[in-house]
């Protein structure tokens, strides 16, 4: 039996979960919303390591995969925020951040080459960030005593690893553009 398709429908499931997460936080049913993003979470570890494991990665996946981690985590940060749990301006580096990613993905391909995704150990640091951030804060609207400090030190962690990665991929990608750039400025003085 072929099960090659079981990290595509994890990916799908934690896209689905999004708009219920969103309304048990917005009706204050912070317990199913902590369940919830529970699963987003373990799901994404779970699909990761099946398409690895087993080679099952896929076209659909590649692209789905990363689009399914940023909606999650863009409806709990804007509906956190929404609710008071987290500062706006935190929310607006971290859309910003990708919103400067992806454009600048986009440009790359466009301009250069394709564009393989190549998350950094940072980013994957920043991700593990954010994506705790979000669990303490869930955890913490579902009654655990986590003291406040925590939370404002875990924020100005975030905010600090929104900046750091935001510049090391500006300054990978501008680096490959320049590199790219000066190849075909080469090769078009060798054929003249």
């Amino acid at each position: 039996m072929n099960l090659s398709f079981l990290p595509n429908l994890l990916t799908v499931g934690r896209m689905i979960v999004v708009p219920p997460i969103v309304w048990l936080l917005l009706i204050e049913q912070y317990q199913w919303a902590l369940v919830l993003a529970i699963f987003a979470g373990v799901s994404d570890l779970l699909d990761g390591w099946l398409a690895r494991r087993f080679g099952w990665q896929s076209r659909f996946g590649s692209f789905a995969d990363p689009l399914a981690d940023k909606l999650l985590m863009m409806a709990a940060y804007l509906t956190l925020g929404w609710l008071g749990e987290l500062p706006w301006w935190l929310i607006g580096l971290v859309v910003f951040r990708d919103m400067i990613i992806v454009g600048g993905g986009m440009i790359y391909h466009v301009r250069f080459e394709k564009v393989v995704a190549e998350p950094t150990q940072l980013s994957r640091f920043n991700t593990f960030c954010q994506v705790f951030l979000m669990w303490f804060v869930l955890l913490r609207l579902a009654g655990v005593p986590f003291p406040p400090e925590a939370q404002i030190g875990l924020v100005w962690l975030v905010g600090f690893m929104a900046v750091v990665t935001l510049v090391q991929y500006v300054w990978i990608w501008s680096m490959r553009a320049v590199r790219i750039s000066r190849e075909r400025r080469q090769s078009g003085n060798d054929h003249s």
